[in-house]
């Protein structure tokens, strides 16, 4: 009968309201932001760069970037967050200072699909799903800093991994050079002549 139900019940109404106060105090305060030593990220001219961060040990935190190749996240997607959300929880409680971004995989095969199959330009598709999924990621009240998003079809972003690649990619292995560390690979550019015949240079 309703007038024996209890007027504070738990249920999944109230969990979502207490939930939803908390998503949004911590977006309000910026509880897992994570402060730069100078710049616009440093805090404010009151935090003094890293401020109540200062002198912690550094933690990074990075999650696998979703494709936005569909209209929202599938169970897939919080399975590998939440892992890496409670851990960056725990080294805060534990005195980290914790680095926790986050990002889209918007180039490759799954968003030009989901472009073609409706009909619309990968970069509207992947923002419009980006949205969604941020959202949802939102809703299950991940700790990422959202300051610091990636998307990898940004151009302020993937010119340095093309520059990278075209660093590698206009070189040769020159085995004259006298490597001492076998970890490294010391790359000469193709306009340096080399002394033999070059080798070939393979990636694994």
């Amino acid at each position: 009968m309703a007038e024996d139900t209890p007027p504070f019940r738990y249920d999944a109404r109230l969990a979502g309201e207490i939930e939803r106060r908390w998503q949004e105090r911590w977006e309000r305060e910026g509880t897992f932001h994570a402060a730069n030593p100078a710049g616009a990220l440093s805090g404010g001219a009151l935090s003094a760069g890293f401020g109540a961060e200062a002198g912690r040990p550094k933690f990074y935190l990075l999650d696998f970037f979703p494709y936005p190749s569909g209209t929202g996240v599938h169970v897939g997607h919080p399975l590998g967050y939440i892992g890496t959300d409670v851990f960056g929880r725990y080294l805060r409680m534990t005195g980290r200072h914790v680095l926790h971004p986050f990002g889209f995989d918007t180039f490759g095969l799954p968003a030009e699909q989901y472009a073609i199959d409706t009909g619309q330009h990968p970069a509207v598709t992947v923002r419009q799903n980006a949205d969604v999924m941020r959202r949802q990621l939102r809703r299950l009240g991940l700790a990422h800093d959202r300051r610091r998003e990636i998307m990898t079809s940004d151009p302020s972003y993937y010119r340095w991994t093309q520059w990278i690649f075209l660093r590698i990619f206009n070189s040769w292995y020159d085995p004259a050079a006298g490597i001492a560390d076998t970890s490294w690979v010391r790359l000469a550019p193709v306009d340096v002549k080399p002394a033999r015949k070059p080798e070939p240079l393979y990636l694994a």
